[in-house]
């Protein structure tokens, strides 16, 4: 599913445009982000934990030249699915 056939899904669901709906699921998005970078977890109950994670530096082989690479320490955002998620899922 991709981001136009989300924002036509949650249209049908809600009656709501196209257009208008398309500017609320952007505005999600955007305030996930927004809390992710400011170093927030993002809650939602049932369906699961937006964060971010430390990756801590460490040592990789290129696979095209088999060398060895150091790479930096760096954050990166991470999803946990929740339980209702999770059992939906594997119905």
């Amino acid at each position: 599913m991709k981001k136009a056939d989300l924002i036509q899904a949650v249209a049908e669901k809600t009656g709501k445009s196209k257009k208008e709906t398309g500017v609320l699921v952007e505005a999600v998005f955007e305030s996930i982000q927004d809390a992710l970078v400011a170093g927030d977890k993002v809650t939602l109950t049932g369906f699961g934990v937006f964060e971010v994670r430390d990756r801590a530096e460490k040592m990789c082989k290129n696979p095209r030249t088999g060398e060895m690479q150091h790479v930096d320490a760096c954050k990166a955002p991470a999803f946990k699915a929740g339980k209702n998620l999770k059992e939906a899922v594997n119905k």
